[in-house]
């Protein structure tokens, strides 16, 4: 289309009155502006929409009332859809798309959802579940709104707001001598056989944490799940390390898990909500940053056991 919704105005106003002057003072735009736009729309269809009359203003042709009529209704759907717009960016409802990283996701996300789900019954909410590198990647591609995750290799692209400091745990069989201990040392479990969370990102801060030490970890066994690495150390495969610490301390195959902090000063994790840089937020996805922000804290995070 090479024409616009105010030339169509312009014409609708000269059209309505019978004149351009009329027009003019109608929709305080200036003549010459008006006329030019009715000749553009002429050239634009091929038609005549008025029949000029020298001193007497302007009539409509037949090809010009028709035309009329349907420009009369692009502009009414015009400004229906000026109104969702402002509907939509001003209440708190319509689609929200949110990214969570998966290790969080059992534990944060569905006391998250159900609270704000309850204040904002009119948003229509989903969540994903991914590593780390997959929310970033969706962020960019404007797959989701924003990402409840840690702030691992952030680029200038992603703003981040970081909510909570997760220390690094220990994860050992209930049953294990050191699950006794206040505190572990990494030079103490490097010999043991080691479990990893063979997740993008997430393995590679739990690596760096030996390197800074100089250690190698004893890799025995690998998994992209977090429920199968705490069944892997539930039954006595071995020992791993997390940042997650849900209230229930069992696998899922019932065997009891235990949590002991990681001894040393190694940087925490730091929990965050991602967000593309520059975008603008709906009404929905600002309300859902405020709600995280009320619930989410160093000393409390939902479904997670305190960590001090």
């Amino acid at each position: 289309m090479r024409f616009t919704l105010r030339q169509l105005a312009y014409f609708v106003a000269a059209g309505e009155v019978g004149g351009v002057t009329l027009a003019s003072e109608r929709i305080n735009v200036s003549q010459p502006s008006i006329s030019a736009a009715i000749s553009q729309l002429e050239a634009e269809f091929g038609l005549q929409l008025f029949v000029r009359h020298h001193a007497q203003g302007l009539s409509l042709t037949p090809a010009g009332q028709r035309v009329m009529q349907a420009a009369k209704a692009l502009l009414r759907q015009a400004e229906e859809l000026h109104s969702v717009a402002q509907e939509v960016a001003q209440s708190v409802s319509g689609p929200l798309h949110v990214g969570s990283f998966r290790t969080l996701s059992p534990m944060l996300i569905p006391d998250l959802c159900k609270t704000f789900m309850v204040k904002n019954p009119a948003v229509r909410l989903q969540v994903c579940e991914e590593d780390e590198a997959t929310l970033l990647a969706k962020l960019r591609r404007a797959e989701i709104d924003l990402a409840l995750t840690y702030a691992i290799h952030l680029t200038e692209d992603i703003a981040f707001e970081p909510l909570a400091e997760l220390p690094t745990f220990v994860l050992l069989a209930a049953d294990n001598p050191l699950a006794q201990k206040e505190s572990i040392a990494l030079s103490d479990l490097v010999d043991m056989p080691f479990i990893q969370l063979d997740m993008p990102l997430s393995k590679e801060y739990f690596i760096s944490l030996f390197m800074m030490q100089g250690l190698t970890p004893n890799i025995a066994a690998k998994s992209e799940y977090p429920e199968t690495v705490r069944s892997f150390v539930a039954s006595g495969f071995g020992y791993s390390l997390s940042t997650a610490r849900p209230l229930n301390k069992s696998a899922l195959t019932g065997r009891p898990l235990a949590y002991v902090r990681l001894q040393g000063d190694h940087p925490p994790m730091i929990l965050g909500i991602a967000t593309l840089e520059g975008l603008r937020m709906t009404r929905a996805a600002e309300s859902f940053q405020q709600h995280c922000r009320e619930l989410i804290s160093t000393r409390n995070l939902p479904g997670m056991a305190p960590w001090n």
